[in-house]
């Protein structure tokens, strides 16, 4: 800090004298007051509306100052602490519910797990699929796969979702693969497979995950030739390599991105044999670029794509 100029109370020669007086008088700063810490924010929806009801008699008390507030202003603002509760108490049934699904805890009394708690992001290029769509994804990712297996899902949510809730609902003698979500939405960490993954840096992943994957689907976020070449990064690095002394297939692959990046995916994808397939994919709110399904593998619900 810099130093304080001297002052005419505080100093003793500023009456002019050449020589102050014997007597001087000793000059102290007052002490500081605390400042009175903010209220810490509401815990409950019933704290919160307290507290609004408390905000909107100050302010219609306080006409001499002229600070009320319009009526449709505080039902604006009700109406917005309103949803924010009732958002952070949905997810926190979820966190519980994705809790109890993991410890395996009365499955049969578990609700299937909804997206609807989950708004889409448009910041984050977020567009969740539709039920179908997902449902389909779900059941190729799990069509043949064994207990040692494992399933990675890469910025696709919605299909990770419907994953939980086929394994959730599946015989106890049916295999369950291994699930892991690799997300930049912060908001998925509710479930104990969220891995945080951000595209551009997209080899700072936990180093046990290396070469593990036996099933991948990925929807890049954005329609980019960065993005869609460090997403492709993610997928060769998650992809079980081949073993030459075994009968081990190539991981199957499901991508998932506009029709625009059809060249630059099929050739970042080669190694993988990755093609364009004919079906199209479906989202809960309509887009406006084209989408396309490309994969490694044909099955009932889709053939090689003429041209393909």
């Amino acid at each position: 800090m810099e130093s304080a100029k001297s002052s005419p109370i505080c100093n003793p020669n500023a009456n002019g004298l050449s020589n102050p007086p014997l007597k001087l008088k000793l000059c102290f700063l007052a002490p500081l007051t605390e400042m009175p810490t903010s209220p810490s924010p509401s815990s409950t929806p019933a704290a919160a509306k307290a507290e609004l009801d408390s905000s909107k008699m100050t302010m219609n008390e306080s006409d001499d100052d002229g600070l009320a507030l319009p009526a449709s202003t505080l039902d604006a603002l009700k109406e917005f602490y309103a949803e924010r509760d009732a958002r952070a108490d949905e997810f926190n049934k979820l966190k519980v519910q994705a809790e109890a699904i993991h410890a395996a805890i009365d499955k049969d009394e578990m609700k299937p797990l909804s997206m609807d708690a989950f708004t889409e992001d448009w910041n984050e290029s977020q567009f969740w699929y539709a039920d179908e769509t997902a449902e389909l994804y779900t059941k190729l990712m799990l069509e043949g796969a064994t207990s040692d297996m494992t399933v990675a899902v890469v910025s696709t949510p919605s299909v990770f979702v419907a994953l939980k809730n086929a394994l959730n609902a599946a015989p106890p003698e049916q295999p369950k693969p291994k699930l892991i979500l690799l997300e930049h939405d912060k908001r998925f960490n509710v479930f104990p497979e969220f891995v945080y993954y951000d595209f551009a840096q997209p080899l700072k992943l936990p180093d046990h995950l290396k070469g593990t994957c036996d099933r991948i689907i990925c929807d890049p976020p954005f329609l980019s030739e960065d993005c869609q070449t460090k997403a492709a990064l993610t997928v060769r690095w998650l992809a079980r390599p081949l073993s030459p002394d075994t009968e081990q297939q190539q991981p199957r692959l499901i991508v998932c991105t506009g029709e625009r990046m059809k060249d630059l995916v099929t050739r970042v994808y080669r190694a993988f044999g990755l093609r364009t397939t004919d079906y199209d994919p479906v989202h809960a709110r309509q887009l406006g670029n084209e989408f396309y399904c490309y994969a490694n593998f044909e099955s009932p619900s889709w053939r090689w794509r003429e041209g393909a």
